[in-house]
């Protein structure tokens, strides 16, 4: 059971992760499985997710080792994610067979993140060797692209995930928002019409902060509600720029306490869409442990938010 959400403020007093439900998952801390020394840090950081990485991190010579590490660390009581690798490369069997008797010892595996997902069959097959187990489908190439309407409605996909970096190289796409436009339009609406939580983002290289909180106000706009970083100082602003604004707080806020005072009929044909977006600004606020500033809570200065929030 994943503990109560926190405050920003508590926890940076208590200097140690917080958890979230990983349908509201914002930041997924990916970290080399080969680098067990770095798994308590990962831990103690503002990631909403950690997933220990033994596929694209790893050297073929390492899978091995990397394995055994974070299975050990599952062991000891650690319910955190794993990125596997690949249906179809020489470890992947290996890698559920493992988390399947680290499960069945008694630990809890938290979920696992698919890599090169290109057919529902990826999916399936990885769901029949760890049955129960929540699985991100990540996505990472035009053929992938092509398939993820099915990919997303496949039974055992729980997310889907946008594997940027592996994506331009097979398509020789570069970086700008506009180029990958398309291919996140297609995330998004995929598992939307598959009824699963919005689309994980893929990472942003490099420790810019501007740059940083720039992609992830792309990702938002694309619909997007999940980002994976590769560092953990990437995860507060992660979490801050995938969360409800301090000015959407307040304009739910307002909005809510107006639609009581004129007796909380509907009046016209836009307050169902209010009250549908208010409610979730409210409900994602108090899942994150977001407290409202005074500073904001001032109704005659709310601006109405953009349309932002489809989870």
């Amino acid at each position: 059971m994943n503990p109560p959400p926190k405050t920003d403020s508590d926890v940076d007093a208590e200097d140690i992760g917080s958890r979230i439900d990983p349908v509201l998952a914002r930041s997924w801390l990916l970290v080399n499985g080969v680098s067990a020394d770095r798994f308590q840090a990962a831990a103690h950081s503002r990631a909403d997710i950690v997933v220990l990485d033994i596929e694209d991190a790893v050297a073929p010579k390492d899978k091995v080792a990397a394995r055994d590490n974070v299975i050990e660390w599952i062991a000891a009581g650690n319910s955190d994610w794993v990125r596997v690798n690949g249906f179809g490369t020489p470890w992947w069997a290996d890698d559920l067979d493992a988390l399947r008797a680290v499960g069945e010892s008694g630990a809890t595996v938290g979920g696992v993140m698919l890599a090169m997902v290109e057919s529902v069959d990826h999916v399936t097959e990885t769901a029949k060797k760890l049955p129960g187990v929540r699985i991100v489908a990540l996505v990472e190439t035009a053929r992938g692209l092509e398939r993820i309407s099915e990919i997303a409605a496949a039974k055992g996909t729980f997310r889907l995930a946008f594997g940027i970096g592996d994506f331009r190289r097979d398509t020789g796409f570069g970086d700008h928002p506009a180029t990958l436009a398309y291919a996140r339009s297609r995330f998004t609406i995929a598992a939307k019409a598959a009824h699963l939580p919005s689309a994980i983002d893929g990472p942003t290289v490099g420790s810019s902060a501007l740059k940083l909180s720039e992609a992830t106000a792309v990702s938002s706009e694309f619909g997007m509600t999940g980002k994976i970083c590769l560092a953990p100082d990437q995860c507060a602003a992660v979490n801050e720029g995938l969360s409800p604004s301090q000015e959407e707080i307040a304009w739910a806020r307002e909005f809510f306490a107006e639609f009581e005072r004129d007796g909380g009929e509907i009046r016209n044909g836009s307050d169902l869409p209010r009250i549908a977006r208010a409610t979730k600004i409210v409900d994602l606020a108090r899942s994150y442990g977001i407290e409202i500033h005074p500073d904001h809570d001032d109704p005659d200065h709310v601006p109405a938010p953009s349309d932002t929030y489809h989870y």
